[in-house]
């Protein structure tokens, strides 16, 4: 059962994009873990392209928005970690070949 309200999270985060970039958030590889507890609330680990992201608080309140739209889906908590720090490495291949990485 978590694997599926998984998917349906990443889905949903897929709809979140930074606009610097051009690129949603799991595409660039920036969404580290995803866990959901047994009262269906949602903490994801995830990280910006950079510690000095001027989208930060957007995009973060953007994947609360998005993730809480998910029927059943309790509370959202998003922890910001820059350990390990993002690299371009990180992104889906798609990402990378568009980017020239």
């Amino acid at each position: 059962m978590p694997d599926i309200e998984k998917d349906k999270i990443i889905n949903a985060l897929k709809e979140v994009y930074d606009m610097e970039i051009g690129f949603d958030i799991v595409s660039l590889g920036l969404i580290y873990k995803v866990d959901i507890d047994e009262n269906n609330n949602v903490h994801i680990l995830m990280t910006l392209t950079t510690p000095m992201c001027p989208l930060a608080g957007l995009i973060i309140e953007n994947a609360k928005e998005k993730v809480k739209e998910i029927e059943q889906i309790n509370d959202v908590d998003i922890e910001l970690t820059f350990d390990p720090p993002w690299d371009p490495q990180m992104a889906s291949e798609e990402v990378r070949n568009l980017l020239g990485i």
